[in-house]
């Protein structure tokens, strides 16, 4: 099963407007408690959230995971940094793509896979607002051509 395949929960759609996305790494996650059970319900949310590399490890800030209804006293605090698992090398790739400039972890896509929560991690080149502009002008230029290539079609 190729990365980012699975039952997808969450997407970040900003990402791709704000970053040119270079590389992607598929993630687990260490989770607590109920987390899993309000991921399979879509209580997820990835726009904020970004990954850093911390003492040799990779930390998920600001996801928000919304608590479980039924949890009661067994849930968790929403917006905790979570761990994320991954090998050894692909942790010191990212270690050298974070130490250069300009470069982030992104969080792309959350999904299932076989069972698992799993998590598309994006390395990012922050985008300048020309290059945001110009990603529009393209986009709207193929709606055009789209657009005509149909009304051409219909007659």
């Amino acid at each position: 099963m190729p990365k980012g395949e699975g039952k997808l929960i969450a997407q970040n759609k900003k990402a791709h407007h704000d970053y040119f996305i270079e590389e992607t790494y598929e993630a687990g996650l260490v989770l607590q408690g109920t987390e899993i059970k309000s991921i399979r319900a879509g209580k997820v949310n990835l726009k904020d959230s970004f990954a850093k590399v911390e003492k040799g490890e990779v930390f998920l800030h600001n996801m928000h995971i919304s608590p479980y209804e039924q949890g009661n006293r067994y849930n968790h605090d929403p917006l905790r940094t979570r761990k994320l698992l991954l090998h050894r090398r692909e942790i010191n790739k990212l270690i050298g793509y974070t130490k250069e400039q300009g470069y982030t972890l992104v969080p792309l896509k959350l999904y299932i896979k076989n069972g698992f929560a799993k998590l598309l991690l994006g390395v990012g080149k922050g985008k300048k607002k020309y290059d945001k502009r110009e990603d529009l002008k393209k986009r709207e230029a193929k709606r055009e051509i789209e657009r005509a290539f149909r009304e051409r079609q219909k007659m």
